[in-house]
């Protein structure tokens, strides 16, 4: 999974600087989103599309995230985990990670939205999507902090919702001309590659200071 994040992010964002062929996809899935949006009656679509965009936001991603660092650490104290408090430094790094993974790039590419319009100085660009990094990491993060304290269907349960709030906010964005699609695929690929290694070095609850866990979400 990490190795095929890392070429696909690679190959993206080599094309975004080139302006490269595979930037047509951009544009053919631009066209047909928008073919779709005027064959749907109704405001609610676009209203979905909003919705799920904002989750993406630093709230109520962050938030989401420092608290369920907080109640794995909790539950974590309680099943006499040798680190217990582990999960409270997790999700503070976390969230200073996300801008620090996503605006320098942002910087460097300088990549134009959908819309066209040229960079202002004050903007940093649309490559990568900042919503999508947000809650693609934030609510993986949550959800691993989480599941390292909870039985096989609850971990389950919450791999399922980490999974479709990256989807679903990477899908608003799109949905909302917010983003062009590739913006948002460089990001979940930025999220694998945040999620992958931590999935693995996070230690289990009751398995001592030392020992660390095997992936607990497949």
């Amino acid at each position: 999974m990490p190795v095929a994040a890392t070429a696909v992010l690679l190959a993206v964002s080599w094309q975004v600087a080139v302006d490269g062929p595979l930037l047509g996809l951009d544009r053919w899935v631009r066209r047909a989103v928008h073919a779709a949006r005027h064959g749907v009656p109704g405001a609610l679509p676009d209203h979905l599309g909003h919705a799920l965009s904002d989750l993406g936001g630093g709230v109520p991603a962050v938030p989401v995230l420092v608290l369920a660092g907080a109640w794995a650490a909790r539950r974590w104290h309680r099943a006499g985990t040798g680190r217990w408090w582990l999960p409270l430094p997790v999700a503070a790094l976390t969230a200073g990670l996300i801008p620090l993974l996503v605006v320098p790039a942002k910087a460097a590419f300088a990549r134009p939205g959908p819309l066209g319009d040229p960079l202002t100085p004050e903007q940093w660009g649309w490559y990568p999507s900042g919503h999508t990094a947000t809650a693609a990491i934030s609510y993986g993060v949550a959800a691993l902090l989480l599941a390292r304290a909870s039985g096989p269907r609850a971990v389950r349960v919450l791999t399922a919702g980490a999974a479709l709030l990256a989807l679903g906010v990477g899908a608003g964005l799109v949905w909302s001309d917010f983003h062009w699609l590739l913006d948002v695929v460089a990001s979940w690929c930025v999220a694998v590659l945040v999620l992958w290694p931590l999935d693995r070095w996070l230690p289990r609850p009751g398995a001592g200071t030392g020992q660390a866990s095997g992936s607990s979400l497949r």
